[in-house]
């Protein structure tokens, strides 16, 4: 266990690490600080073979002091919970966009993609005047944008857009759980699991099933 002191110290030690984390993760946002307003895209759901593609959007302060922002996928659930609430509260802005498995069954995954980042945007309250998105350029946007590969562990305002999009789709799946329960999407999120495409060859699709995404197991 250590001494209260040896526990204090260590606490600290591992404080001033995360601050250092942070602040190298803010190296895009340094780099690009001409800019009023940088707004950082990411996206959750593309792989899943149920529910929607969800998009978010956020513009950080320029002082921002969150500490333990990362893709969403390295937090725990716990963490991303606590994430999403200090980000909702801190940011200068923050957008989601949500497109539905219908359209993604209509234009494809990477179309429906770019169209719920153009609604993230679009739902702004705050005109961006660039975007750091994960990975892509976004077809469609006038707003200046910097792709960046794995940009949601690179970039601060990318992986809290990643956290917002994450813990908003979570949210949507956990309620169609209740109204699909022996597809376990409370756990599953949609994506293909072992139990869930069990599921899907004992009970067959829902309604919410991406239908170009399960020809495979049904």
């Amino acid at each position: 266990m250590g001494t209260k002191q040896e526990r204090e110290e260590k606490k600290a030690l591992a404080l001033a690490r995360e601050k250092e984390r942070m602040f190298s993760l803010f190296s895009y946002e340094r780099e690009y600080a001409a800019y009023t307003s940088i707004c950082g895209i990411d996206e959750v759901g593309r792989g899943p073979l149920a529910g929607p593609v969800v998009a978010g959007a956020v513009i950080l302060p320029k002082n921002c002091d969150i500490l333990y922002i990362n893709d969403s996928k390295k937090l725990s659930e716990k963490k991303r919970n606590l994430l999403y609430d200090e980000i909702m509260a801190k940011a200068v802005a923050v957008g989601t966009g949500c497109v539905s498995w219908e359209r993604i069954d209509e234009i494809n995954i990477l179309q429906a993609t770019y169209e719920a980042m153009r609604q993230a945007i679009a739902s702004l309250p705050v005109t961006p005047d660039l975007l750091l998105n994960d990975a892509v350029t976004i077809p469609g946007v006038d707003i200046e944008q910097v792709p960046i590969i794995k940009g949601d562990a690179k970039s601060a305002s990318i992986g809290a857009a990643s956290i917002i999009a994450k813990v908003t789709r979570d949210r949507m799946m956990e309620e169609y759980h209740l109204l699909y329960p022996q597809y376990g999407f409370d756990a599953n999120k949609g994506y293909g699991t072992r139990a869930h495409i069990e599921a899907l060859q004992k009970y067959g699709p829902c309604p919410i099933h991406r239908r170009t995404f399960i020809g495979h197991f049904v």
